[in-house]
């Protein structure tokens, strides 16, 4: 497995200077953002110019980008928020490619207007549910004319809340397109250890076939997230649960200022080198 974090910790809008930062903090894969290049993260257009610059930092930092971000609400209650992140999304898809990855991520959304990492009571209603099929079916449209895959994340306060939602996703659009960026931090709040860890395999045994990339940040003992390594997760377990179904991909760590991210990637070595079979 590669460590990775997300682009976005690092300050600036040189993608020079940005994976640099990566990469001399102890990272070698990254979840980019287009933020890193000055632009909004779901920009009206992207030149290829400005993609071919990530490309050429990602080369000389020894930096993977992992995964593009592409997230907006797909269930946003206005369709027409919804139509303009798919039309985003079809600039964004190209750029992706020029970069050297395959891979953008998704958020599946929330029923709140104005946050779309908060939860709404009506993500739970079949018409929360139609309306991420209909957005799903037009993001891969996109995909397939640009040959991406879509990362989507199951998240609590989202539509997609849980590893069974992810997998009846899967099953209901039927494309090969939908990959799983998964984070173990997202699937509880509070629990027992044992709870906590029977949470992880469980999803992970229902996920297994799909997953591109692990987040890892941390959940305090109160419920909030917190920095990995820093809260109560049982990372040993859970990097020894993603070697046993086979995924060799990039922890992508975040939740966490830059100044944490030295500590953050030492923390990830060490435990990935714990783990190691003799």
């Amino acid at each position: 497995m590669q460590i990775g974090i997300f682009a976005k910790t690092f300050p600036g809008a040189d993608p020079s200077a940005v994976l640099k930062a990566v990469a001399d903090a102890g990272f070698a894969a990254t979840q980019y953002n287009m933020a890193c290049s000055g632009l909004p993260s779901l920009p009206d257009a992207i030149d290829s110019g400005t993609a071919e610059a990530v490309r050429s930092a990602a080369v000389g930092s020894g930096v993977a980008i992992a995964a593009l971000s592409g997230t907006f609400n797909m269930i946003h209650p206005d369709p027409a928020i919804r139509a303009d992140g798919i039309r985003r999304l079809g600039v964004l898809a190209p750029a992706a490619r020029i970069m050297g990855t395959r891979v953008v991520t998704l958020c599946t959304g929330t029923r709140d207007p104005d946050d779309q990492w908060r939860t709404h009571p009506d993500n739970d209603t079949p018409g929360a549910w139609r309306d991420l099929l209909a957005s799903m079916e037009a993001a891969l449209v996109v995909a397939d004319a640009h040959d991406i895959d879509l990362g989507i994340e199951p998240e609590l306060a989202n539509v997609v809340s849980s590893a069974d939602r992810a997998r009846r996703l899967i099953d209901e659009i039927g494309s090969e397109r939908i990959k799983i960026v998964f984070d173990a931090a997202n699937l509880f709040e509070r629990a027992s250890p044992a709870e906590q860890r029977d949470t992880v395999s469980r999803a992970l045994d229902r996920l297994a076939d799909r997953i591109v990339i692990a987040h890892v940040k941390d959940r305090d003992a109160d419920g909030g997230f917190a920095v990995a390594g820093q809260g109560v997760l049982d990372y040993r377990h859970y990097v020894s649960e993603l070697r046993r179904i086979g995924f060799d991909g990039a922890l992508i760590a975040h939740g966490l200022e830059a100044g944490d991210a030295p500590g953050v990637a030492a923390f990830l070595g060490r435990t990935l080198e714990a783990g190691e079979p003799q």
